[in-house]
């Protein structure tokens, strides 16, 4: 016979919804209008050419552990694991943390999280720091998917609540 963990008399925890840091519709115009003004970064960025991929899901984990997307924190977080990123470092990057990153690419991450957490108006000492470390294309690079990436959360974020308003909040998440 198996021992309850129920203490007597104590009520079952009540569902919770998950808890999203707001987004603004203009927010995504404004990630939409950057991917238009800027086609080539775009298509590089698609195309997986500019950066490692391990680099480039640091900075999409960075940004995700913002927004809290849990879609995107699902689907990036099997292609760090697949593009060689140990799991202590992607766990390390969705708390906030960039104590496992490689050096050369930390300020990049604490670059998306300050981006991510400004609502994509980074302070010009960011984007000058940016610039400093990374040659003028990278840090273009950069921004191309960190506008990418909030896009995702947009249309995650977007989709959970649709699901929650059609179940009648029923998923309890």
């Amino acid at each position: 016979m198996s021992k309850s963990t129920k203490l007597p008399g104590a009520d079952p925890p009540i569902p919770v919804s998950r808890q999203y840091r707001p987004l603004k519709f203009t927010g995504l115009l404004s990630d939409l209008c950057f991917i238009f003004k800027h086609p080539r970064s775009s298509i590089k960025v698609g195309r997986g050419k500019t950066i490692p991929p391990a680099f480039r899901e640091r900075l999409m984990l960075a940004v995700i552990a913002v927004y809290g997307c849990r879609f995107c924190s699902w689907a990036h977080t099997g292609a760090a694991l697949r593009s060689g990123m140990a799991e202590d470092e992607i766990s390390g990057i969705l708390i906030g943390s960039v104590d496992n990153c490689p050096p050369e690419e930390a300020i990049a991450v604490l670059y998306a999280q300050h981006w991510a957490d400004s609502d994509g108006r980074p302070d010009h000492e960011a984007v000058e720091r940016l610039e400093q470390m990374y040659d003028a294309e990278t840090a273009r690079v950069i921004d191309t998917i960190l506008h990418i990436i909030r896009i995702g959360n947009y249309i995650g974020i977007g989709y959970e609540r649709l699901l929650n308003r059609i179940s009648f909040n029923s998923r309890g998440r």
